[in-house]
């Protein structure tokens, strides 16, 4: 596929496992990932990703919530490896836009991740802060749009028009739900998809017969009913 598939996790062995696989393009974390993943010191960890994964682009995500340290964050991290991107969530608690710091971050050279992204507005607004020379990615939570009961295609294909003129910004679909939003994605130009381990591992089933597919499930089924004991007729 054209689409780059970024693994989307904190844990060091699966990272280690996927990128020596060669089944993914990049990695991404954050602050979340890292408290489910069990990291209790940052750049001890991020260290670690680094000194194995020296060719493919990782995200690490600032801590602060106020621009200035933001921006103090940002160029720590950025000075870390030279495939290291930094993402910046586009807004602060208080709902302060970071585009502004953003602006200037990718004006300076560092390779910005700006994440959380929701609406047309939003994403406009940061296409137009990325310096088109420095490389970028936009990511926008479509998965998350979906929960709301809104369809994030129609807000991914504005985003990739909006960047077609700055070829060093990428557009990532985030927050993926299933493997189906792979192909979704790729269908409507997207450069990068974020996947969860747990999803990854259901591409054995592309291409799949779906009749024997059924079969698969009720034999399933009926296993599950053997093992539980149940019984409806005495």
């Amino acid at each position: 596929m054209a689409i780059k598939v970024f693994a989307d996790g904190a844990n060091l062995q699966g990272m280690l496992d996927m990128y020596h696989s060669g089944t993914v393009q990049g990695f991404t974390t954050n602050p979340s990932l890292m408290k489910k993943g069990g990291v209790t010191d940052y750049r001890a960890f991020a260290k670690e990703v680094l000194e194995n994964i020296k060719d493919l682009p990782v995200s690490f995500e600032v801590f602060a919530d106020d621009l200035p340290t933001m921006g103090k964050e940002a160029r720590e991290i950025a000075t870390w490896a030279d495939n290291v991107y930094v993402k910046i969530p586009a807004m602060t608690t208080a709902g302060e836009s970071t585009s502004p710091l953003v602006r200037e971050l990718s004006a300076e050279g560092v390779k910005v991740n700006v994440t959380t992204l929701f609406t047309d507005e939003q994403n406009a607004e940061f296409i137009d802060a990325v310096d088109a020379e420095t490389p970028s990615i936009i990511s926008i939570f479509a998965g998350r749009i979906a929960d709301t009961g809104v369809d994030p295609t129609p807000i991914m294909q504005r985003a990739i028009e909006a960047a077609a003129p700055k070829p060093n910004c990428e557009i990532l679909w985030a927050s993926t739900r299933e493997l189906l939003n792979i192909f979704q994605a790729e269908a409507i130009g997207c450069q990068i998809i974020t996947v969860p381990n747990s999803i990854l591992a259901k591409r054995k089933n592309i291409g799949k017969d779906l009749l024997e597919y059924s079969k698969d499930t009720v034999k399933g089924f009926a296993a599950d009913i053997q093992t539980l004991g149940f019984h409806i007729l005495p």
